[in-house]
């Protein structure tokens, strides 16, 4: 008698188990993704420089319109407000409200960083700073920079180098990190930019691929050259077909590259098509990457 009592509680206690246990595609959609999913806000600046959308509701518009909760900012937008403390706390507020982390701030117009005249080059370095300081402020983790010079490829190289190591050693202390995207010019030639990274050194400079960047430049190669350095991935995109794939871009050869190398972080999207319009074209890049991410 005990013993079927014993085997009854104990097929009652597994028939709970079976009921509670939850299913093998419950434990796949509760497995962490292994990228994040982040905005760029130049995916927007058509919006922007209508002035349709401002940078302080950029935030608010990335959660509730998109459903994406990390943003990259372009200081372009609020150019003037680096330094401008109420400004930047009100920007932090409206992305903590809707749960959004700040990601990083892509910086443009602030001078060349291989600039032949040592003034100039110098004085580009020092323009860096107030965005370190700001991005420090919004809880990002980088700065994104350009690499441009005039000169032989060794020549911008060494002058590159040694104003990215310059800035590092300050985004170290704000623990920020200093990244550089191929983003023309010779900054478009992965291994360039690789061995130019490779030589400053630092776990404070890295990368930030674009996956359309490359120009003449193989971009399969040019992801692979640069992903050892990545601190962050542009997703760009620019049209798509009829089954909601990239038409000059391979994602899903780009996307095993990138996993190749290890690489968890924010994959931001960089929509910067025509056919689309922005709207359609950031959530036809999110639907694309948000279909490819589990099956790679």
């Amino acid at each position: 008698m005990n013993s079927r009592r014993d085997f009854l509680k104990n097929l009652a206690l597994a028939s709970a188990g079976i009921a509670l246990a939850p299913s093998l595609e419950s434990f796949a959609a509760a497995k962490k993704d292994w990228f994040d999913i982040s905005l760029a806000e130049w995916s927007l600046h058509k919006t922007l420089f209508k002035g349709d959308l401002n940078n302080l509701d950029f935030p608010v518009v990335a959660a509730k319109k998109y459903g994406i909760y990390g943003v990259e900012y372009v200081n372009q937008f609020f150019k003037d407000k680096a330094n401008d403390n109420n400004y930047l706390t009100e920007l932090n507020m409206r992305a903590k409200d809707n749960g959004v982390r700040n990601v990083l701030i892509m910086i443009d117009g602030e001078g060349n960083l291989g600039d032949e005249d040592e003034t100039k080059r110098k004085q580009a370095v020092q323009n860096h700073y107030k965005w370190i300081s700001a991005a420090n402020f919004l809880g990002c983790h980088a700065i994104r920079v350009n690499a441009a010079g005039k000169g032989t490829p060794d020549e911008v190289s060494k002058r590159v180098v040694e104003s990215l190591t310059t800035l590092s050693d300050i985004g170290k202390k704000a623990g920020i990190s200093i990244i550089v995207e191929n983003h023309g010019g010779i900054s478009s030639h992965g291994d360039w930019l690789a061995k130019t990274l490779k030589a400053v050194g630092s776990k404070y400079c890295g990368s930030l691929p674009d996956f359309g960047n490359f120009y003449e430049y193989d971009r399969y190669q040019g992801v692979t050259d640069l992903m050892p350095y990545a601190h962050g991935v542009s997703a760009k995109t620019h049209d798509f077909d009829a089954n909601g794939n990239e038409t000059q871009i391979d994602y899903e050869r780009m996307l095993k590259i990138v996993k190749k190398a290890k690489f968890k972080g924010y994959v931001g999207i960089e929509y910067e098509g025509s056919k689309l319009s922005e709207e359609e074209g950031i959530f036809a890049t999110k639907k694309l990457l948000e279909r490819l991410r589990p099956l790679i």
